[in-house]
């Protein structure tokens, strides 16, 4: 594949849904919809750009006879300078994004793994959706490479939305995980370099609700589409198999067609279509109605929301007795899409999205294209696209009575019709085509390749061992001190398999704190030990600091700041100077008058400050760089001395040590630990919770793990 140093080099990435370069089976799900039309589609005109090099499309690699094998394929072309680039990501089976939160960190270890095996280092990071974001700037912080994010659709807004509906907020957090997916849009809004929305609307109305919203670092650039897939009809489209598949449903199959397109998700509230359409005889006497709502055998075989939708449309049309008036085919192509907007254009009809909630809405400008009038909903993209294209109206998407009245006025004026029709295909061409799309887009992101300068490249200088393929982390409080009899066990076992395995502590004590902790217990000097909360890195024999991990860490920190914002906060007191570092502020914190670490956290947000924030045993609050952490810190080692995260065991006891534990890593959490801040990690089957504490529970996980079995104690 090409590549050239002056060229850009864009990784892209959007995880869940099933991500192809043919055939998308766009309504499959509810993961399978527009964001995975657009990120395939821009990826490839992206490569057909002269100014990119080269573009790769992350996403996860799916191993499950439920689907197409396709997506198991570890790589596929989708030009000379695109391709899709399949990760594995937890479990092989295809999940829901919902569920994949607990196995990002082993997309991220995967993928950086992937970039550094094959010598590849991107200009820009394009991260879509929360759960990429959530990738996205982890891996933007390991590489030092500028982020770029589109969020598609925000969990603040999808809340509030949900909550309209009736749905509780109880239930709301089991189907959708909204705490987690909130959480890592703030990160990303601190993070990323420039967010690209689709609407000016998003900027004002949707990130406004983020306290890391920064407009200032948000572009507007709306998607293209593909003109030479949609235009109006040209009589092809009389023959195709879908016309009559939707005829065998209808009684007068020549009325005007209402076509609503979409994935079969409570969000696209095609159920309050319905109760319009059967509420309304006027507009059932002059229009037909078509769902096409993705592709089913059997409905009870799908997944729970599937269900619950596609049951409530045929409950609706029999307690309505719509049948001869709505068309609801069980399967469609994806090259039935296009078709099915000319059909529904020849027939002077309409084409409606009545989504809860739209942040673009690529099917809008489809329809446009094809010279069919829309009615849309007043949130998101809707607004500016009719703005642009003046080719229909909008609508409250809870309001039954106003969505019949816009069809009605739309499909009762033959002469607004053409209008609108005309106006909308003009419209596309103007606004909305790949190629303007291309170019806007790369006029953001040449600024930010040079806005940061990595420092990889300038690896400690420190005597590495070649032999040794594997190393043990630990804390030290909760995991090395506190049973004497099991710490001498472990001390004995590192020094028996010292030639073929590392020994790393990463604790959150300084360094004269650690060495004179290390001292009093008599534990030998660690080959690595990262101290203050993975602030500081220090290789023995000589205890040399590791300076390029200073200069990384540095990034967007500024203590006096974060010291001003916090000195005024109740329940919060200084530790002793002897606790505090250049990379750490620390404070005792009483949870009876302090506010919470999610409001701390939101306290930093609103003031711009990009920090990692963490208490541990319920009374420390620490805060950290972005960059910083006993997990980042793990695997800058782990890179620099070239031991893969999978032969490295990570010990644990308490929140700091969580993301050392998430990911590749093997891992053991010790049964002294803080079982609250910890909670999280029980719900992942790979991480071990020994039986034993202290030591004797590393001692337990090593035996569990066969961890030393194959080390090769000659060094040869």
């Amino acid at each position: 594949m090409p590549d050239s140093e002056d060229k850009l080099y864009i990784l892209l990435i959007s995880i869940h849904g099933l991500v192809r370069g043919h055939d998308l089976e766009l309504g499959s799900d509810a993961d399978t919809g527009g964001q995975i039309k657009y990120v395939v589609e821009l990826a490839r005109a992206l490569g057909a750009h002269p100014d990119v090099g080269r573009v790769d499309l992350m996403t996860r690699r799916i191993l499950d006879s439920g689907v197409s094998s396709d997506y198991a394929r570890p790589e596929e072309a989708l030009s000379e300078k695109a391709r899709i680039v399949r990760i594995e990501c937890g479990e092989d089976n295809y999940l829901p994004k919902e569920q994949l939160w607990d196995s990002l960190d082993n997309f991220v270890d995967n993928a950086h793994a992937y970039l550094r095996d094959n010598g590849l280092m991107p200009d820009i990071i394009h991260s879509h959706y929360a759960d990429a974001g959530y990738a996205g700037v982890r891996l933007s912080h390991l590489l030092e490479v500028p982020l770029v994010h589109t969020g598609h659709s925000l969990g603040r807004v999808k809340r509030r939305r949900l909550l309209a509906t009736g749905l509780k907020r109880g239930e709301i957090e089991r189907r959708y995980n909204m705490t987690r997916r909130i959480e890592a849009e703030e990160d990303v809004l601190g993070t990323a370099e420039l967010v690209i929305t689709s609407t000016s609307q998003e900027i004002d109305q949707q990130y406004g609700l983020y306290n890391r919203s920064q407009p200032q670092r948000m572009k507007v650039i709306p998607p293209g589409i593909e003109l030479g897939r949609f235009f109006p009809p040209d009589g092809s489209e009389q023959d195709a198999p879908i016309r009559r598949e939707l005829a065998r449903f209808l009684l007068n199959p020549d009325r005007p067609l209402v076509l609503a397109l979409s994935r079969p998700d409570t969000r696209k509230n095609i159920g309050t279509l319905l109760e319009a359409y059967g509420e309304s005889p006027a507009l059932q006497e002059i229009a037909n109605l078509v769902i096409v709502a993705g592709n089913r055998d059997d409905i009870r075989d799908m997944e729970e929301g599937a269900q619950e939708v596609l049951t409530d449309i045929l409950l609706a049309i029999d307690q309505h007795d719509l049948y001869g008036k709505v068309a609801y085919p069980k399967h469609h192509h994806p090259d039935d899409v296009p078709i099915l907007y000319r059909i529904a254009t020849a027939t002077h009809g309409a084409f409606i999205n009545p989504a809860l909630t739209e942040p673009f809405g690529l099917t809008l400008i489809e329809a446009a294209a094809s010279g069919l009038p829309i009615v849309a909903t007043e949130d998101g993209g809707p607004r500016d696209i009719i703005s642009n294209c003046r080719n229909g109206y909008l609508i409250d998407p809870l309001d039954k009575a106003d969505m019949a009245k816009a069809l009605l006025r739309l499909l009762s004026d033959a002469n607004a019709w053409r209008r609108l029709a005309n106006s909308g295909v003009q419209g596309v061409h103007t606004h909305y085509s790949w190629q303007a799309h291309v170019e806007e887009y790369l006029a953001g992101l040449h600024p930010l390749r040079q806005a940061l300068q990595p420092s990889v490249s300038e690896a400690p200088l420190v005597q590495r061992s070649l032999y040794h393929d594997r190393a043990i982390f630990s804390d030290l409080d909760q995991n090395l001190l506190g049973d004497p009899k099991s710490l001498a066990d472990f001390i004995g076992v590192i020094r028996e398999y010292r030639k073929c395995t590392t020994f790393g502590i990463a604790t959150g004590r300084r360094l004269d704190s650690a060495l004179r902790a290390m001292k009093q217990y008599g534990i030998p000097l660690p080959d690595i030990l990262i101290t203050s909360l993975g602030t500081e890195i220090y290789y023995a024999p000589r205890l040399t600091a590791d300076q390029a991990w200073v200069k990384h860490i540095d990034h967007l920190w500024n203590p006096k700041s974060v010291q001003r914002i916090l000195a005024e906060l109740p329940g919060l007191k200084r530790q002793p100077k002897s606790e505090q570092s250049n990379f750490k502020i620390s404070y005792y914190i009483d949870p009876r008058e302090a506010p919470g670490l999610d409001e701390i956290n939101s306290l930093m947000q609103q003031y711009e400050q990009t920090v990692n924030l963490s208490i541990s045993f319920g009374q420390y609050l620490d805060i950290i760089p972005a960059r910083a952490s006993k997990g980042f810190a793990l695997r800058w080692v782990a890179d620099h001395w070239d031991i893969p995260l999978e032969h490295i065991l990570a010990a644990g006891g308490s929140g700091a040590d969580e993301d050392m534990m998430r990911g590749n890593t093997m891992a053991v959490v010790v049964a002294n630990r803080h079982h609250e801040e910890l909670s999280a990690l029980s719900d992942i089957e790979r991480i071990y919770f020994a039986k034993q504490s202290c030591a004797a529970g590393i001692l337990e996980a090593i035996e569990y793990y066969d961890f030393l079995d194959s080390c090769d104690l000659s060094g040869a």
